[in-house]
Protein backbone atom coordinates (compact mmCIF):
# COMPACT_ATOMS: atom_id res chain seq x y z
CA UNK A 1 0.00 0.00 0.00
CA UNK A 2 2.98 2.29 -0.38
CA UNK A 3 1.99 5.45 -2.21
CA UNK A 4 3.95 8.43 -3.45
CA UNK A 5 2.75 11.83 -4.64
CA UNK A 6 4.65 14.39 -6.63
CA UNK A 7 3.34 17.78 -5.64
CA UNK A 8 4.10 20.56 -8.13
CA UNK A 9 3.14 23.96 -6.82
CA UNK A 10 2.53 25.09 -10.38
CA UNK A 11 -0.27 22.56 -10.84
CA UNK A 12 -3.96 23.35 -10.62
CA UNK A 13 -3.89 22.79 -6.83
CA UNK A 14 -1.71 25.85 -6.29
CA UNK A 15 -1.68 27.98 -9.43
CA UNK A 16 -4.71 27.69 -11.71
CA UNK A 17 -4.74 29.91 -14.76
CA UNK A 18 -6.06 33.43 -14.35
CA UNK A 19 -9.07 32.58 -16.51
CA UNK A 20 -10.27 30.02 -13.95
CA UNK A 21 -10.36 32.48 -11.05
CA UNK A 22 -13.34 34.74 -10.40
CA UNK A 23 -12.75 38.34 -9.35
CA UNK A 24 -13.43 38.71 -5.62
CA UNK A 25 -16.54 40.70 -4.70
CA UNK A 26 -16.52 43.89 -2.70
CA UNK A 27 -16.33 43.43 1.05
CA UNK A 28 -19.95 44.56 1.40
CA UNK A 29 -21.15 41.99 -1.14
CA UNK A 30 -18.92 39.29 0.39
CA UNK A 31 -20.49 39.98 3.79
CA UNK A 32 -23.94 39.57 2.24
CA UNK A 33 -22.86 36.31 0.64
CA UNK A 34 -21.41 35.02 3.91
CA UNK A 35 -24.68 35.85 5.66
CA UNK A 36 -26.67 34.06 2.96
CA UNK A 37 -24.42 31.03 3.42
CA UNK A 38 -25.46 30.89 7.07
CA UNK A 39 -22.66 32.97 8.65
CA UNK A 40 -19.02 32.12 9.18
CA UNK A 41 -19.49 29.45 11.86
CA UNK A 42 -21.43 27.26 9.43
CA UNK A 43 -18.71 27.13 6.78
CA UNK A 44 -15.69 24.88 6.78
CA UNK A 45 -12.31 25.61 5.22
CA UNK A 46 -13.11 23.81 1.97
CA UNK A 47 -16.37 25.73 1.53
CA UNK A 48 -14.63 29.04 2.15
CA UNK A 49 -11.89 28.07 -0.31
CA UNK A 50 -14.49 27.27 -2.96
CA UNK A 51 -16.25 30.59 -2.30
CA UNK A 52 -13.04 32.61 -2.57
CA UNK A 53 -12.06 30.80 -5.76
CA UNK A 54 -15.52 31.18 -7.33
CA UNK A 55 -15.88 34.85 -6.36
CA UNK A 56 -18.67 34.48 -3.78
CA UNK A 57 -16.46 35.45 -0.82
CA UNK A 58 -13.27 37.38 -0.32
CA UNK A 59 -10.51 37.07 2.21
CA UNK A 60 -11.06 40.46 3.82
CA UNK A 61 -14.68 39.78 4.69
CA UNK A 62 -13.84 36.26 5.85
CA UNK A 63 -11.00 37.48 8.07
CA UNK A 64 -13.11 40.30 9.48
CA UNK A 65 -15.88 37.83 10.29
CA UNK A 66 -13.48 35.65 12.27
CA UNK A 67 -12.02 38.65 14.10
CA UNK A 68 -15.56 39.69 15.06
CA UNK A 69 -16.33 36.16 16.25
CA UNK A 70 -13.16 36.08 18.35
CA UNK A 71 -14.28 39.34 19.97
CA UNK A 72 -17.77 37.97 20.61
CA UNK A 73 -16.94 34.42 21.73
CA UNK A 74 -13.37 34.47 23.02
CA UNK A 75 -13.01 37.96 24.50
CA UNK A 76 -16.60 38.34 25.70
CA UNK A 77 -19.76 36.24 25.84
CA UNK A 78 -18.70 32.74 26.94
CA UNK A 79 -15.04 33.92 27.03
CA UNK A 80 -13.49 30.58 26.13
CA UNK A 81 -10.02 32.14 26.24
CA UNK A 82 -8.63 30.14 23.35
CA UNK A 83 -6.85 32.99 21.52
CA UNK A 84 -3.91 34.76 23.15
CA UNK A 85 -3.72 37.54 20.55
CA UNK A 86 -4.50 38.35 16.93
CA UNK A 87 -2.04 39.82 14.45
CA UNK A 88 -2.66 43.53 13.83
CA UNK A 89 -1.95 43.05 10.12
CA UNK A 90 -4.46 40.21 9.63
CA UNK A 91 -6.79 42.34 7.51
CA UNK A 92 -3.83 43.69 5.53
CA UNK A 93 -2.76 40.10 4.80
CA UNK A 94 -6.30 39.35 3.61
CA UNK A 95 -6.48 42.45 1.40
CA UNK A 96 -3.19 41.46 -0.21
CA UNK A 97 -4.64 38.05 -1.08
CA UNK A 98 -7.73 39.70 -2.56
CA UNK A 99 -5.52 42.01 -4.61
CA UNK A 100 -3.73 38.99 -6.02
CA UNK A 101 -7.04 37.47 -7.06
CA UNK A 102 -8.02 40.68 -8.82
CA UNK A 103 -4.70 40.47 -10.67
CA UNK A 104 -5.50 36.91 -11.73
CA UNK A 105 -3.20 35.04 -9.38
CA UNK A 106 -4.66 32.21 -7.31
CA UNK A 107 -2.40 30.20 -5.03
CA UNK A 108 -4.73 27.31 -4.31
CA UNK A 109 -7.26 26.25 -1.67
CA UNK A 110 -5.44 28.04 1.19
CA UNK A 111 -5.58 31.38 -0.68
CA UNK A 112 -6.93 33.99 1.74
CA UNK A 113 -7.90 31.40 4.36
CA UNK A 114 -7.50 32.63 7.99
CA UNK A 115 -5.85 30.22 10.43
CA UNK A 116 -4.80 30.32 14.08
CA UNK A 117 -1.46 28.98 15.30
CA UNK A 118 -0.50 27.43 18.63
CA UNK A 119 1.79 29.79 20.53
CA UNK A 120 4.81 27.52 20.51
CA UNK A 121 5.20 27.94 16.73
CA UNK A 122 7.11 31.00 15.53
CA UNK A 123 5.28 33.43 13.27
CA UNK A 124 6.92 36.58 11.90
CA UNK A 125 5.34 39.77 13.22
CA UNK A 126 4.92 41.65 16.47
CA UNK A 127 3.59 38.78 18.60
CA UNK A 128 6.01 36.76 20.75
CA UNK A 129 6.22 32.98 20.68
CA UNK A 130 5.86 32.15 24.36
CA UNK A 131 4.88 28.48 24.77
CA UNK A 132 2.58 30.03 27.37
CA UNK A 133 5.47 31.09 29.61
CA UNK A 134 6.31 34.60 30.78
CA UNK A 135 9.96 33.58 30.42
CA UNK A 136 9.51 33.92 26.64
CA UNK A 137 7.47 37.14 26.71
CA UNK A 138 10.17 38.90 24.69
CA UNK A 139 10.53 36.11 22.12
CA UNK A 140 9.63 38.15 19.02
CA UNK A 141 11.91 36.47 16.48
CA UNK A 142 10.37 37.98 13.33
CA UNK A 143 10.79 34.67 11.56
CA UNK A 144 8.29 32.11 10.31
CA UNK A 145 8.67 28.46 11.18
CA UNK A 146 9.05 26.58 7.85
CA UNK A 147 5.56 25.12 8.23
CA UNK A 148 4.18 28.68 8.52
CA UNK A 149 6.28 29.87 5.56
CA UNK A 150 4.77 27.05 3.49
CA UNK A 151 1.24 28.05 4.47
CA UNK A 152 1.94 31.71 3.73
CA UNK A 153 3.29 30.74 0.32
CA UNK A 154 0.00 28.91 -0.23
CA UNK A 155 -1.90 32.12 0.57
CA UNK A 156 -2.97 31.54 4.18
CA UNK A 157 -3.77 34.51 6.41
CA UNK A 158 -2.14 34.08 9.83
CA UNK A 159 -4.88 35.35 12.10
CA UNK A 160 -3.38 34.96 15.57
CA UNK A 161 -1.92 32.76 18.30
CA UNK A 162 -3.79 30.23 20.42
CA UNK A 163 -3.35 29.43 24.08
CA UNK A 164 -1.81 26.13 25.21
CA UNK A 165 -0.89 24.18 28.27
CA UNK A 166 2.28 25.97 29.38
CA UNK A 167 5.47 24.47 27.92
CA UNK A 168 3.21 22.02 26.07
CA UNK A 169 2.22 20.29 29.33
CA UNK A 170 5.64 19.08 30.42
CA UNK A 171 6.36 21.34 33.38
CA UNK A 172 4.57 19.38 36.11
CA UNK A 173 2.67 16.18 36.79
CA UNK A 174 0.15 18.36 38.62
CA UNK A 175 -0.53 20.83 35.80
CA UNK A 176 -4.03 21.76 34.70
CA UNK A 177 -4.30 21.28 30.96
CA UNK A 178 -5.18 24.42 29.03
CA UNK A 179 -3.61 26.82 31.54
CA UNK A 180 -0.63 29.05 30.89
CA UNK A 181 0.73 32.07 32.70
CA UNK A 182 0.47 34.06 29.47
CA UNK A 183 -3.01 32.97 28.38
CA UNK A 184 -4.84 31.81 31.49
CA UNK A 185 -7.25 28.86 31.31
CA UNK A 186 -8.94 27.81 28.09
CA UNK A 187 -12.54 26.59 28.45
CA UNK A 188 -14.25 23.79 26.57
CA UNK A 189 -17.00 25.23 24.30
CA UNK A 190 -19.19 22.18 24.95
CA UNK A 191 -19.27 22.96 28.71
CA UNK A 192 -17.43 25.99 30.02
CA UNK A 193 -16.49 24.36 33.30
CA UNK A 194 -14.86 21.45 31.45
CA UNK A 195 -11.25 21.07 30.43
CA UNK A 196 -10.13 21.58 26.83
CA UNK A 197 -7.25 19.10 27.29
CA UNK A 198 -3.74 19.83 26.14
CA UNK A 199 -1.41 20.85 25.16
CA UNK A 200 -3.08 22.25 22.01
CA UNK A 201 -6.04 23.36 24.11
CA UNK A 202 -6.52 26.74 22.47
CA UNK A 203 -6.30 25.31 18.97
CA UNK A 204 -8.91 22.66 19.78
CA UNK A 205 -11.32 25.01 21.56
CA UNK A 206 -10.90 27.74 18.92
CA UNK A 207 -11.68 25.26 16.16
CA UNK A 208 -14.76 23.96 17.96
CA UNK A 209 -15.96 27.55 18.44
CA UNK A 210 -15.30 28.40 14.75
CA UNK A 211 -12.81 31.18 15.50
CA UNK A 212 -10.82 30.37 12.33
CA UNK A 213 -11.09 28.18 9.25
CA UNK A 214 -8.32 25.97 10.61
CA UNK A 215 -5.86 25.81 13.46
CA UNK A 216 -2.41 24.37 14.04
CA UNK A 217 -1.51 22.24 17.04
CA UNK A 218 1.57 20.32 18.06
CA UNK A 219 1.92 16.89 19.64
CA UNK A 220 4.56 14.95 21.50
CA UNK A 221 2.11 12.44 22.95
CA UNK A 222 -1.61 13.22 22.78
CA UNK A 223 -1.41 16.99 22.47
CA UNK A 224 -3.36 17.09 19.19
CA UNK A 225 -5.44 13.96 19.71
CA UNK A 226 -6.81 14.77 23.17
CA UNK A 227 -7.85 18.43 22.63
CA UNK A 228 -9.34 17.51 19.25
CA UNK A 229 -11.26 14.64 20.82
CA UNK A 230 -12.65 16.48 23.85
CA UNK A 231 -13.53 19.60 21.84
CA UNK A 232 -15.26 17.60 19.11
CA UNK A 233 -13.07 18.47 16.11
CA UNK A 234 -10.74 16.71 13.70
CA UNK A 235 -7.08 16.52 14.68
CA UNK A 236 -4.25 14.99 12.67
CA UNK A 237 -0.81 14.09 14.00
CA UNK A 238 1.25 13.30 10.90
CA UNK A 239 4.09 10.84 10.62
CA UNK A 240 6.96 12.39 12.57
CA UNK A 241 9.22 13.93 9.93
CA UNK A 242 6.51 14.87 7.44
CA UNK A 243 6.34 18.45 8.78
CA UNK A 244 9.37 20.51 9.81
CA UNK A 245 9.77 21.27 13.54
CA UNK A 246 12.31 24.08 13.10
CA UNK A 247 11.41 27.26 15.03
CA UNK A 248 8.87 25.38 17.14
CA UNK A 249 9.54 25.40 20.90
CA UNK A 250 10.55 21.76 21.44
CA UNK A 251 10.10 18.92 23.86
CA UNK A 252 11.42 15.92 21.94
CA UNK A 253 13.10 15.63 18.56
CA UNK A 254 12.06 11.96 18.57
CA UNK A 255 8.32 12.59 18.92
CA UNK A 256 7.42 16.25 18.26
CA UNK A 257 5.33 17.22 15.25
CA UNK A 258 2.88 19.92 14.24
CA UNK A 259 -0.44 19.07 12.64
CA UNK A 260 -3.77 20.56 11.55
CA UNK A 261 -6.88 20.79 13.72
CA UNK A 262 -9.99 21.44 11.69
CA UNK A 263 -13.72 21.07 11.33
CA UNK A 264 -13.50 18.26 8.76
CA UNK A 265 -11.06 15.64 7.52
CA UNK A 266 -10.93 17.28 4.10
CA UNK A 267 -9.90 20.56 5.74
CA UNK A 268 -7.09 18.79 7.60
CA UNK A 269 -5.95 17.17 4.35
CA UNK A 270 -5.88 20.55 2.58
CA UNK A 271 -3.78 22.13 5.34
CA UNK A 272 -1.40 19.17 5.55
CA UNK A 273 -0.81 19.32 1.81
CA UNK A 274 0.86 22.70 2.25
CA UNK A 275 2.47 22.10 5.64
CA UNK A 276 4.37 18.96 4.63
CA UNK A 277 7.83 18.83 3.11
CA UNK A 278 11.53 18.34 3.72
CA UNK A 279 13.60 20.91 5.59
CA UNK A 280 17.40 20.59 5.25
CA UNK A 281 17.76 21.85 8.81
CA UNK A 282 15.42 19.23 10.28
CA UNK A 283 17.02 15.89 9.49
CA UNK A 284 13.90 13.97 10.51
CA UNK A 285 12.19 15.38 7.39
CA UNK A 286 14.73 13.98 4.90
CA UNK A 287 12.14 11.65 3.34
CA UNK A 288 9.17 14.04 3.55
CA UNK A 289 9.37 15.26 -0.05
CA UNK A 290 9.24 11.65 -1.24
CA UNK A 291 5.97 11.07 0.60
CA UNK A 292 4.17 14.40 0.60
CA UNK A 293 1.41 15.11 -1.87
CA UNK A 294 -2.14 16.29 -2.35
CA UNK A 295 -3.70 14.72 0.72
CA UNK A 296 -7.17 15.95 -0.27
CA UNK A 297 -7.05 13.91 -3.48
CA UNK A 298 -8.95 10.64 -3.49
CA UNK A 299 -11.02 11.30 -0.38
CA UNK A 300 -14.33 9.51 -0.91
CA UNK A 301 -17.28 8.17 1.01
CA UNK A 302 -16.36 4.86 -0.62
CA UNK A 303 -12.89 4.94 0.92
CA UNK A 304 -13.62 2.10 3.34
CA UNK A 305 -14.50 -0.45 0.67
CA UNK A 306 -12.07 -3.39 0.69
CA UNK A 307 -10.25 -1.93 3.71
CA UNK A 308 -9.30 -4.16 6.60
CA UNK A 309 -9.61 -2.24 9.87
CA UNK A 310 -8.08 -3.45 13.11
CA UNK A 311 -9.97 -2.63 16.30
CA UNK A 312 -8.44 -1.89 19.70
CA UNK A 313 -11.30 -2.08 22.19
CA UNK A 314 -10.34 -0.50 25.50
CA UNK A 315 -12.22 -1.85 28.55
CA UNK A 316 -13.23 1.69 29.55
CA UNK A 317 -14.41 2.76 26.08
CA UNK A 318 -17.94 4.08 25.55
CA UNK A 319 -19.45 0.85 24.27
CA UNK A 320 -22.51 2.39 22.62
CA UNK A 321 -20.57 5.00 20.67
CA UNK A 322 -17.76 2.61 19.74
CA UNK A 323 -20.14 -0.11 18.57
CA UNK A 324 -22.04 2.43 16.48
CA UNK A 325 -18.76 3.56 14.91
CA UNK A 326 -17.81 -0.02 14.05
CA UNK A 327 -21.25 -0.49 12.47
CA UNK A 328 -20.65 2.57 10.27
CA UNK A 329 -17.28 1.19 9.19
CA UNK A 330 -18.95 -2.09 8.22
CA UNK A 331 -21.70 -0.19 6.40
CA UNK A 332 -18.95 1.50 4.42
CA UNK A 333 -17.60 -1.86 3.24
CA UNK A 334 -14.73 -2.32 5.69
CA UNK A 335 -13.80 -5.68 7.13
CA UNK A 336 -13.31 -5.30 10.89
CA UNK A 337 -10.81 -7.40 12.87
CA UNK A 338 -10.56 -7.32 16.66
CA UNK A 339 -6.93 -6.98 17.76
CA UNK A 340 -5.26 -8.58 20.76
CA UNK A 341 -3.17 -6.02 22.66
CA UNK A 342 -2.66 -8.06 25.82
CA UNK A 343 1.04 -8.70 25.15
CA UNK A 344 1.95 -5.03 24.62
CA UNK A 345 3.94 -3.80 27.63
CA UNK A 346 2.42 -0.33 27.90
CA UNK A 347 4.03 0.26 31.29
CA UNK A 348 7.54 -0.41 29.96
CA UNK A 349 6.88 1.78 26.92
CA UNK A 350 5.65 4.57 29.18
CA UNK A 351 8.58 4.39 31.57
CA UNK A 352 11.11 4.43 28.74
CA UNK A 353 9.25 7.22 26.95
CA UNK A 354 9.35 9.39 30.07
CA UNK A 355 13.12 8.95 30.37
CA UNK A 356 13.48 9.86 26.68
CA UNK A 357 11.30 12.97 27.05
CA UNK A 358 13.17 14.19 30.13
CA UNK A 359 16.53 13.92 28.42
CA UNK A 360 15.44 15.40 25.10
CA UNK A 361 13.57 18.25 26.80
CA UNK A 362 16.72 19.42 28.55
CA UNK A 363 18.88 19.15 25.43
CA UNK A 364 16.38 20.36 22.83
CA UNK A 365 15.11 23.33 24.83
CA UNK A 366 18.67 24.53 25.42
CA UNK A 367 19.37 24.22 21.71
CA UNK A 368 16.24 26.24 20.89
CA UNK A 369 16.97 28.97 23.45
CA UNK A 370 20.59 29.29 22.36
CA UNK A 371 19.54 29.57 18.73
CA UNK A 372 17.24 32.56 19.28
CA UNK A 373 18.22 35.95 17.86
CA UNK A 374 20.44 37.91 20.25
CA UNK A 375 18.87 40.07 22.92
CA UNK A 376 15.38 38.58 22.96
CA UNK A 377 15.48 36.08 25.81
CA UNK A 378 18.19 35.95 28.50
CA UNK A 379 17.48 32.31 29.36
CA UNK A 380 19.74 29.76 27.65
CA UNK A 381 19.05 26.51 29.51
CA UNK A 382 16.30 24.63 31.28
CA UNK A 383 17.99 25.59 34.57
CA UNK A 384 17.54 29.25 33.61
CA UNK A 385 13.81 28.69 33.04
CA UNK A 386 13.50 26.94 36.40
CA UNK A 387 15.20 29.89 38.08
CA UNK A 388 12.91 32.35 36.27
CA UNK A 389 9.84 30.47 37.47
CA UNK A 390 11.08 30.56 41.05
CA UNK A 391 11.76 34.28 40.81
CA UNK A 392 8.27 34.83 39.41
CA UNK A 393 6.48 32.23 41.49
CA UNK A 394 3.46 34.44 42.13
CA UNK A 395 2.59 34.32 38.42
CA UNK A 396 4.21 31.12 37.20
CA UNK A 397 3.87 28.73 40.14
CA UNK A 398 0.60 29.91 41.65
CA UNK A 399 -1.31 26.74 40.75
CA UNK A 400 1.30 24.00 40.29
CA UNK A 401 5.04 23.57 40.41
CA UNK A 402 7.76 22.47 38.00
CA UNK A 403 8.63 18.99 39.22
CA UNK A 404 9.13 17.56 35.71
CA UNK A 405 11.43 20.45 34.79
CA UNK A 406 13.49 19.86 37.91
CA UNK A 407 13.73 16.13 37.20
CA UNK A 408 14.67 16.75 33.56
CA UNK A 409 17.42 19.17 34.55
CA UNK A 410 19.23 16.30 36.30
CA UNK A 411 19.49 14.28 33.08
CA UNK A 412 23.01 13.65 31.75
CA UNK A 413 22.53 14.27 28.03
CA UNK A 414 21.94 12.66 24.64
CA UNK A 415 25.04 10.45 24.90
CA UNK A 416 23.97 8.97 28.25
CA UNK A 417 23.68 5.15 27.92
CA UNK A 418 20.50 5.19 30.01
CA UNK A 419 18.89 7.64 27.57
CA UNK A 420 20.02 5.63 24.55
CA UNK A 421 18.55 2.48 26.09
CA UNK A 422 15.27 4.29 26.81
CA UNK A 423 15.13 5.58 23.24
CA UNK A 424 15.70 2.13 21.78
CA UNK A 425 13.25 0.49 24.19
CA UNK A 426 10.35 2.92 23.85
CA UNK A 427 10.56 3.36 20.10
CA UNK A 428 11.35 -0.30 19.48
CA UNK A 429 8.48 -1.66 21.56
CA UNK A 430 5.91 0.79 20.20
CA UNK A 431 7.01 0.38 16.58
CA UNK A 432 7.12 -3.40 16.83
CA UNK A 433 3.71 -3.53 18.50
CA UNK A 434 2.05 -1.50 15.75
CA UNK A 435 3.92 -3.12 12.86
CA UNK A 436 3.05 -6.58 14.14
CA UNK A 437 -0.64 -5.67 14.44
CA UNK A 438 -0.62 -4.35 10.88
CA UNK A 439 1.31 -7.29 9.43
CA UNK A 440 -0.06 -10.22 11.42
CA UNK A 441 -3.67 -9.17 10.94
CA UNK A 442 -3.20 -7.74 7.43
CA UNK A 443 -4.99 -4.53 8.42
CA UNK A 444 -4.66 -1.18 6.67
CA UNK A 445 -5.68 1.06 9.57
CA UNK A 446 -6.26 0.61 13.29
CA UNK A 447 -9.09 2.30 15.18
CA UNK A 448 -9.55 3.01 18.89
CA UNK A 449 -11.49 5.43 21.07
CA UNK A 450 -9.42 8.63 21.25
CA UNK A 451 -10.38 9.98 24.64
CA UNK A 452 -12.69 9.97 27.61
CA UNK A 453 -15.11 12.81 28.24
CA UNK A 454 -13.76 16.18 29.37
CA UNK A 455 -13.42 16.62 33.13
CA UNK A 456 -14.17 19.66 35.29
CA UNK A 457 -11.20 22.04 35.30
CA UNK A 458 -9.80 22.61 38.76
CA UNK A 459 -6.74 24.86 38.93
CA UNK A 460 -4.23 23.60 41.43
CA UNK A 461 -5.58 20.06 41.42
CA UNK A 462 -4.20 18.78 38.13
CA UNK A 463 -6.18 16.81 35.55
CA UNK A 464 -8.82 14.17 36.18
CA UNK A 465 -8.42 12.10 33.02
CA UNK A 466 -10.95 9.32 32.53
CA UNK A 467 -11.57 6.78 29.82
CA UNK A 468 -9.11 5.44 27.26
CA UNK A 469 -6.33 7.21 25.39
CA UNK A 470 -5.16 6.09 21.95
CA UNK A 471 -2.17 8.40 21.65
CA UNK A 472 0.85 6.62 23.13
CA UNK A 473 1.72 3.95 20.56
CA UNK A 474 1.51 6.19 17.45
CA UNK A 475 3.21 9.04 19.32
CA UNK A 476 6.21 6.99 20.45
CA UNK A 477 6.51 5.14 17.13
CA UNK A 478 6.04 8.37 15.15
CA UNK A 479 3.12 6.94 13.13
CA UNK A 480 0.17 8.98 11.78
CA UNK A 481 -2.86 9.40 14.05
CA UNK A 482 -6.16 11.01 13.08
CA UNK A 483 -9.07 11.67 15.40
CA UNK A 484 -12.59 12.27 14.07
CA UNK A 485 -15.70 13.14 16.13
CA UNK A 486 -17.53 9.96 17.12
CA UNK A 487 -20.43 11.60 18.96
CA UNK A 488 -21.38 12.79 22.44
CA UNK A 489 -21.18 10.86 25.69
CA UNK A 490 -23.33 12.55 28.31
CA UNK A 491 -23.31 15.69 26.19
CA UNK A 492 -19.51 15.78 25.78
CA UNK A 493 -17.52 14.91 22.65
CA UNK A 494 -15.63 11.65 22.13
CA UNK A 495 -13.27 11.02 19.20
CA UNK A 496 -12.54 7.97 17.09
CA UNK A 497 -8.85 7.42 16.30
CA UNK A 498 -7.45 6.13 13.00
CA UNK A 499 -3.81 5.00 13.17
CA UNK A 500 -1.73 3.96 10.17
CA UNK A 501 1.78 2.72 9.37
CA UNK A 502 4.61 5.20 9.01
CA UNK A 503 4.20 7.47 5.96
CA UNK A 504 0.71 6.10 5.27
CA UNK A 505 -0.87 9.44 6.24
CA UNK A 506 -3.03 9.48 3.13
CA UNK A 507 -4.56 6.07 3.86
CA UNK A 508 -5.45 7.24 7.36
CA UNK A 509 -7.11 10.38 6.02
CA UNK A 510 -9.05 8.36 3.43
CA UNK A 511 -10.43 6.03 6.09
CA UNK A 512 -11.25 8.87 8.46
CA UNK A 513 -12.96 10.87 5.72
CA UNK A 514 -15.18 7.96 4.69
CA UNK A 515 -16.18 7.33 8.31
CA UNK A 516 -16.86 11.03 8.85
CA UNK A 517 -19.16 11.17 5.82
CA UNK A 518 -21.08 8.09 6.94
CA UNK A 519 -21.37 9.06 10.61
CA UNK A 520 -21.89 12.84 10.48
CA UNK A 521 -21.15 12.73 14.20
CA UNK A 522 -19.71 16.21 14.77
CA UNK A 523 -21.88 18.38 17.02
CA UNK A 524 -21.42 22.15 17.17
CA UNK A 525 -21.03 23.53 20.71
CA UNK A 526 -23.61 25.80 22.29
CA UNK A 527 -21.38 27.07 25.15
CA UNK A 528 -23.37 25.89 28.21
CA UNK A 529 -21.94 26.80 31.60
CA UNK A 530 -22.00 23.12 32.58
CA UNK A 531 -23.57 19.79 31.63
CA UNK A 532 -26.59 18.89 33.72
CA UNK A 533 -26.09 15.78 35.79
CA UNK A 534 -22.43 15.44 34.91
Amino acid sequence: MKWTFILALSCALAQPSAASVATPPSTAQANINLAKAGSIENLDLAQLADGIHDGAFNSEATTAAYLARIAAIDDSGPKINAVIATFPDALDQARAMDAELRAGRYRGPMHGIPILVKDNVEVAGPLPTTAGSLALAGNITNRDAPLIARLRAAGAVILGKTNLSEWANIRSDYATSGWSAVGGLTKNPHALDRNSCGSSSGSGAAMAAALAAGTIGTETDGSIACPAGVNGVVGFKPTVGLVSRRFVVPISHSQDTAGPMTRSVRDAAIMLTFMAGSDPQDTATADADRWRGNYAAGLSVDGLKAMRIGVIRAPDADAALFDAAIAKLKDGGAQVILLDTSKIDQQKIGQSEFKLLLTELKADLASYLQGLPDGLVPHKTLADIIAFNKANADKELQYFGQDIFETADKEKGLDDPAYLEALATSRGLATDALNQMFANNKVDVIIAQTNGAAWVSSLGKGDAFSGPSASQLPAVAGFPHLTVPMGLSGGLPIGLSFIGPKWHDHDVLKAGFAYEQLSKARVAPIFPATIAGK
